[in-house]
């Protein structure tokens, strides 16, 4: 059984480690733990292959921007034949504070346009992901001023705490399962 974890944000060395690249940052961490090594793919993206307690996983961070993010995700997914529900997609939720973490198994895309193309593509709402918070805004910032500003000193603690218990998420849902996972970790 093969799965792909995908971390949602926007390429380039501009939206490094910003709001919007919550999903990348989950990658990262992940990709780091796990000795990935990132190959391009299909000029959509960067991806790895590890093993997780013995499954076969592909990691994607897509270089298309977030609102085309699921171009990468299904082109991928199609190419080694992965059903969405075995897709997890990371990318940030302004509706969570920084530090939260949110694992649910299928939804709407609440606003988010990288997850709102990823069920465009893949043609289901059945696709599991975890939400990382980078909220709240600020009552009168503009919402894609904000979103694509870096995270303050002060919420670096929790920031980095966030993505070392993300990477314990997903590894926990692969050892354990969705349920286990969402009822430790959300």
């Amino acid at each position: 059984m093969q799965y792909l974890l995908a971390g949602l944000g926007n390429p380039g060395t501009e939206y490094e480690r910003t709001r919007h690249n919550a999903g990348f940052m989950v990658l990262d961490a992940a990709g780091q733990k796990w000795g990935a090594e990132w190959k391009a793919w299909q000029n959509l993206g960067v991806y790895a292959k590890v093993t997780v307690a013995g499954k076969e996983v592909f990691l994607l961070k897509p270089s298309t921007y977030m609102n085309e993010s699921g171009r990468a995700v299904s082109s991928l997914a199609r190419f080694y034949k992965i059903p969405p529900q075995n897709c997890l997609v990371c990318f940030d939720d302004v509706s969570l504070a920084v530090g939260k973490l949110r694992l649910r198994k299928s939804g709407s895309a609440g606003g988010q346009k990288g997850m709102k193309s990823v069920i465009e593509q893949l043609g289901t709402q059945d696709i599991p992901r975890l939400r990382l918070g980078i909220g709240p805004k600020p009552e009168k910032f503009d919402l894609a001023n904000f979103v694509l500003s870096k995270f303050p000193k002060a919420d670096q603690p929790a920031l980095e705490d966030a993505l070392s218990r993300a990477v314990d998420a997903l590894e926990m849902l692969f050892t354990q399962g969705m349920e286990k996972a969402m009822n430790t970790f959300n």
